[in-house]
């Protein structure tokens, strides 16, 4: 008896139980949408086996990732540092489920006009900078409640001036991804969904002199 067709490409045969999905599924879509389409949980052992043997393409991504994001991250402080990675994790969280999808476009926007408004905070100033597209000033109202929020560790609210630094930096990044990654518009909203889930360069700070402390604790929200 064949197998059944996979339930969410629809058009191979599928071959593993998706505990996420709770149906079955392409070895294909197993592998492509494995924690950005299919939330995972942690102990599928498709997952477990694929992050334990990742094949080699998917390791020369992560080396690709690697010396596409270091550059980024090379002059902030051990502050901006972590609020760096905790400001991905935040607008992974708006944007992977946005109805029409973000592309890195409208990131770079919305970045810039979050930086402007930060940075006129920090002299005194308050006042909301909008971003010249309706998409991106969505995402500015969606992001900012969730940047102004204190840390549920009970650290305090990040400063304007570092968040202003940190936006510049994910500014920086989605005007660069597509031609340092490849993947087109979305080059850098792709990367940020792998960033998310494992920072490739989550011994950086160490590095750098940092102390264990200060490299990020990324959780998926």
């Amino acid at each position: 008896m064949s197998a059944p067709v996979c339930r969410s490409c629809r058009k191979r045969r599928a071959r593993r139980a998706c505990p996420a999905l709770q149906r079955d599924i392409c070895t294909v879509c197993c592998a492509t949408k494995r924690e950005t389409e299919i939330r995972c949980p942690s102990d599928c052992r498709y997952l477990a086996s694929a992050q334990n043997h990742p094949p080699a393409a998917v390791q020369r991504r992560n080396e690709r990732d690697t010396r596409f994001l270091l550059p980024i991250v090379a002059g902030l402080r051990p502050r901006q540092y972590g609020l760096f990675f905790r400001a991905q994790s935040l607008l992974h969280g708006v944007i992977r489920n946005a109805d029409p999808p973000v592309d890195d476009r409208t990131v770079r926007e919305t970045a810039d006009a979050l930086a402007k408004t930060y940075d006129t905070a920090g002299k005194g100033i308050i006042y909301a900078h909008q971003a010249s597209s309706l998409a991106a000033r969505h995402l500015a109202r969606e992001l900012k409640p969730r940047l102004d929020a204190p840390p549920e560790d009970g650290r305090p609210r990040a400063r304007d001036d570092d968040l202003a630094v940190v936006l510049r930096c994910i500014e920086r990044a989605a005007a660069g991804a597509a031609a340092a990654l490849g993947g087109g518009g979305r080059a850098y909203v792709d990367f940020m969904a792998r960033l998310v889930r494992t920072p490739p360069a989550a011994g950086a700070a160490a590095g750098r002199g940092g102390k264990a402390e200060d490299e990020p604790r990324i959780v998926v929200p």
